[in-house]
């Protein structure tokens, strides 16, 4: 499961690479909600969606999934 400091990392790089919800979503291929369920900790994403998310925030998987 995804934890809250995960929840936060995803929310400000997300914030910070100028995104808003609704333009992550459509860059990977999701609705709205699969991405606020994701910032709230509501979803746990799958491998594919979790390298699609970083690929367009240009982070690796450890820096926006990994345990810190």
């Amino acid at each position: 499961m995804i934890t809250v400091a995960e929840n936060l990392k995803l929310k400000s790089q997300r914030i910070l690479c100028g995104f808003t919800q609704e333009s992550l979503a459509k860059a990977v291929g999701v609705s709205r909600q699969t991405i606020v369920s994701i910032e709230k900790g509501n979803y746990n994403p799958s491998l594919n969606l979790c390298k699609a998310i970083c690929k367009e925030l240009n982070k690796t998987l450890n820096e926006l999934f990994g345990e810190e």
